[in-house]
């Protein structure tokens, strides 16, 4: 059995805010489980210790950046990798309502929550990675590109983003853009906001994996920032399949109640990639 904690990660005093007040609501029959998030809390699995790779990924679930798939795309894929030997850490990231500062915040300290205590999560501080799905592979991506070095490091070792927002410009997710940018962003935080124009030498290396029949997001965003990683030479794999729409999550179903058919090949993969890691 693997082992769960909850982390509160800003203690009541994070550095932006989101300017929601009203309390969170769950609805767990609905796609969108947790909506109106306003305090941010990391769920760390951690594997048995004899199984343990020292490997850790924080897991980012979609939601337009209105809420939370938490289960599909959070608790489901942690339950999946611990049993690989890797600690799985759920970020339940607040809700930016056009504060587009306040999930990148969240994801960056729980970076260095897992930094400071890697020795007592049991994992290698230089191998802790990022996972996001759709408007989560978005905020993933921006920590691959807009961290810093100083101090504590907020660079993650690598990254995984499935059938992720990229752009906030061309081909954006228009929901997921006017929830974390409002309605009248500048060209400059379009811009900053646009993963692929923020690939830089030192961003880590990226597993990419979409379905070509994508009725919600684009496949030009993961294609784009595929293209703008190797341009810079980072390391990426891109997989995209030919069938699966939007929102499977590793049991393989989807937002629409489909299943995405090539779900124990993506497994097998990701599995591989991660292999490196190890």
């Amino acid at each position: 059995m693997s082992e769960i904690k909850k982390i509160k990660l800003w203690d009541g005093n994070p550095p932006t805010a989101s300017g929601l007040s009203e309390a969170e609501i769950v609805n767990s029959e609905e796609i969108l489980e947790i909506v109106n998030v306003t305090e941010a809390e990391l769920i760390i699995y951690s594997p048995e210790e004899a199984n343990n790779t020292g490997v850790a990924v924080i897991i980012c679930p979609g939601g337009a950046y209105a809420g939370l798939a938490i289960t599909s795309q959070g608790y489901d894929f942690a339950d999946w990798l611990v049993n690989l030997g890797i600690t799985a850490a759920v970020l339940k990231y607040r809700m930016p309502n056009g504060h587009q500062e306040v999930p990148l915040d969240d994801l960056q300290e729980s970076i260095r929550y897992l930094r400071k205590n890697f020795k007592n999560l049991g994992i290698n501080k230089n191998k802790i990675g990022v996972a996001g799905f759709s408007a989560g592979g978005h905020l993933a991506a921006l920590a691959s590109t807009l961290f810093s070095v100083e101090g504590i490091s907020t660079r993650p070792d690598f990254s995984m983003l499935f059938y992720p927002v990229i752009s906030m410009g061309l081909h954006t997710q228009e929901d997921t853009y006017q929830n974390l940018l409002g309605k009248q962003p500048s060209p400059d935080t379009i811009e900053k906001y646009s993963c692929q124009k923020q690939v830089r030498a030192d961003t880590p290396p990226t597993l990419i994996l979409v379905s070509d029949d994508d009725t919600v997001v684009s496949t030009l965003n993961s294609t784009t920032y595929y293209e703008a990683l190797k341009k810079h030479n980072i390391p990426a794999t891109l997989y995209l399949f030919p069938q699966g729409n939007h929102a499977w999550g590793i049991k393989g179903n989807n937002m629409f109640g489909g299943k995405f058919d090539y779900l124990e090949e993506a497994k097998a993969l990701i599995m591989k990639w991660l292999l490196s890691y190890y």
